[in-house]
């Protein structure tokens, strides 16, 4: 009888050094990065898209880099302290580096960088858990949208529905969320069905460096011992 492939053991110092060797090059490519480009911005991101971020990196392919991932593998890259910073000033932004955050090293100019950030906005359908950002209700009738398929479907989200002559019919008033409240995964899929996005895809600069200067754009607990480290 053949060996299954599922019961095909791994050593673990294969991988672990596997692991290893992809942060060594991360490190590596950030150390690049920091004498190949003019300045490098720190960001914060909301409801993140790969998609949308795939196509926003590859329209800046030419002029930078982004950086995303662990966060700890990019501080220690850039440094954590004034005395193993890769250049002066650059251990500040590992300070930055918390939550959704990512780097992008660039040589577009300023107001550039500003503005496509400022513009970067793509709205999508919320996924679970998301805050709702305003209240959904169905009113009791029935729901033309809907083919006659898709009623045991709707069913099964939760939804008071039947079929009255071929035509799905809600029996009842029916919310779907409230407003400031996590979605479930019944109400994500019923905004998907509804065509309402709830979602927003929004980059939010944190910080910017150059060999010349360094810049915050947030206010926080945190700005002073930034500043003044």
């Amino acid at each position: 009888m053949p060996k299954s492939k599922r019961n095909k053991q791994v050593t673990l110092s294969k991988t672990k050094k596997k692991g290893r060797d992809h942060k060594e090059a991360i490190v590596n490519s950030i150390k690049d990065a920091s004498e190949k480009y003019s300045s490098v911005y720190v960001f914060s991101f909301e409801n993140m898209r790969n998609q949308k971020l795939k196509e926003f990196r590859e329209q800046l392919k030419s002029s930078s880099r982004f950086f995303l991932g662990s966060n700890k593998v990019m501080q220690v890259a850039l440094g954590r302290t004034p005395s193993d910073e890769i250049r002066p000033g650059l251990y500040k932004l590992s300070k930055l580096l918390r939550g959704d955050a990512g780097m992008v090293f660039t040589n577009l100019d300023k107001a550039e960088v500003e503005r496509l950030f400022n513009e970067f906005e793509e709205f999508d359908f919320a996924r679970t858990g998301t805050i709702a950002t305003e209240k959904v209700d169905l009113k009791e009738g029935p729901l033309e949208q809907f083919t006659h398929e898709m009623e045991p479907f709707l069913r099964k989200q939760g939804m008071p529905v039947r079929l009255n002559k071929g035509v799905v019919e809600l029996v009842s008033d029916y919310v779907v969320c409230e407003e400031g409240k996590p979605l479930s995964p019944e109400a994500a899929r019923i905004l998907r069905l509804l065509g309402i996005k709830m979602a927003t895809f929004r980059l939010h600069l944190i910080c910017r460096w150059t060999p010349e200067e360094f810049e915050l754009y947030i206010d926080g607990p945190d700005d002073s011992d930034v500043e003044g480290a």
